[in-house]
């Protein structure tokens, strides 16, 4: 496991590292003085969502050919019956949207996506240098700051402590992660846990800030940028820390407890034992105002699946499951099907919990949305034809989508929506007036298609 000190030092130090705690750049926002602040959780997955797999099964017989054809289609959720892995979430139809027909071809597909689903632009296989925008979770979270800014969880690969993340709060700038949920608990509520330790981290910080100082001179272009931006996340860092440790108090009431398979990265902890623990964690730092923005890597194709119901003593392979290999002698099909109600069971504990919160006249939930999307497009081996998404959104959301199930025309025609159209419709509704976010589709751009802006009907 790395712990703090070790990733600030090898993060904080030589030329092209890692980015240092980029969620650190907000500094805490006066109490009311935003108002209650707008919440989003992205939820990735891997190994795709294949579009029929979100097709309502009671589709009248014209919906169902529409559907099938791809062609425009809006029908109200209520009374319908959601597909049996969403099933979990028929208590939520009112806040849920099924939104299908975007499109990710300027994303990398295939196996991963990286960084570039989060920033819609080609990653070339997650290099630093193809990083070519502030990913759209840090662009949200300089909306509504918080004391982390953004929060990235991941249980890619099957890692712990403090790893590599897929966001990005720059160009050419990596992102952090917490990939088990202790070393998340231990780093988020730390003012909690070991104030002392972040005292020496203040100490730690201080060193790094001065030499940083030192190696900005005589370095210019890119790479002082690079520095400069190091320093200000460093001071960041140390400004929140001491605050933190002020308010540790009034945290604590918010602290998760976790079991003790956990520890020490729960190597022998199940997958659902995981998933249900990293979603208290995420769960406490939103109630406590740690965050607004969480990215959170639900699974990649390197995530060892243990635990199952069905395949309790198996160890599964996502990569094997998307090539029909079956474990257990359970079909690949099912398992891909329950691997997804794993990840819906996740999303209801996030709705009820915030629903349970007062906010205001309202509730936590209200004022949040929660995506959920495949990382890599509509299948195992995704093109970014379609990349479906599952949308939990409360009251206050400032989109009219809820309630529907929403296919938009398809790719190359007139009114097709992409995914940097999706993010452009966050951004402009939430304060920030950006003309398009994202690259360009190809495929649109020669056929002089309408393809910037965010899509208009979405608009509250």
């Amino acid at each position: 496991m790395t712990d703090r000190r070790h990733f600030l030092k090898t993060a904080g130090l030589g030329a092209g590292a890692m980015a240092l705690a980029p969620s650190f750049h907000q500094s805490f926002a006066a109490a009311g003085s935003l108002g209650n602040p707008k919440r989003f959780i992205f939820i990735r997955k891997s190994s795709g969502i294949r579009p029929l797999e979100t097709a309502l099964l009671d589709f009248s017989e014209k919906e169902k050919a529409l559907d099938k054809e791809k062609q425009p289609l809006e029908v109200d959720l209520d009374g319908h019956e959601l597909p049996k892995w969403l099933r979990g979430l028929d208590d939520h139809k009112e806040n849920m949207t099924i939104l299908q027909g975007l499109s990710a071809k300027m994303s990398e597909n295939v196996h991963y996506s990286f960084s570039s689903v989060m920033g819609c632009f080609k990653s070339n296989r997650n290099t630093l240098s193809a990083i070519k925008r502030t990913t759209i979770d840090f662009e949200l979270a300089k909306l509504f700051p918080s004391p982390f800014g953004h929060v990235e969880l991941s249980f890619a690969q099957g890692r712990a402590g403090i790893v590599s993340g897929y966001s990005a709060p720059a160009p050419q700038t990596r992102n952090y992660c917490y990939a088990d949920p202790d070393t998340a608990r231990s780093e988020l509520f730390k003012s909690v846990l070991n104030p002392e330790a972040v005292n020496s981290d203040n100490d730690m910080l201080s060193f790094l800030q001065s030499r940083e100082w030192l190696k900005v001179s005589g370095i210019e272009g890119h790479e002082k940028k690079r520095q400069e931006i190091q320093i200000e996340s460093i001071e960041s860092i140390r400004e929140r820390n001491k605050k933190l440790i002020e308010l540790s108090g009034s945290l604590a009431q918010y602290l998760p407890e976790l079991d003790p398979v956990h520890d020490n990265g729960g190597a022998n902890a199940s997958t659902p034992e995981k998933q249900a623990a990293m979603t208290d964690v995420l769960i406490a730092a939103l109630k406590a105002g740690l965050t607004n923005v969480v990215t959170y890597t639900i699974d990649d194709l390197g995530t060892p699946i243990t635990g199952l119901p069905g395949n309790e003593t198996d160890r599964v392979g996502i990569h094997p499951l998307g090539h029909d290999e079956a474990f257990g002698g359970v079909p690949a099909w099912k398992t891909r099907e329950q691997i997804r109600i794993s990840h819906v069971n996740q999303i209801r504990t996030m709705v009820n919990e915030l629903k349970k919160v007062p906010e205001g006249n309202c509730t936590m939930f209200d004022n949040t949305m929660i995506m959920y999307f495949p990382e890599n497009g509509e299948t195992h081996h995704g093109i970014g034809l379609e990349s479906p998404f599952v949308i939990l959104s409360g009251d206050n959301c400032n989109l009219d989508i809820a309630g529907r199930y929403i296919r938009l025309p398809f790719l190359g025609n007139e009114g097709h929506k992409t995914l940097g159209n999706w993010y452009t419709t966050l951004l402009n509704a939430h304060g920030n007036p950006i003309e398009h976010y994202g690259d360009l589709d190809l495929e649109m751009a020669r056929k002089k298609l309408d393809q910037t802006g965010p899509i208009q009907q979405f608009m509250g």
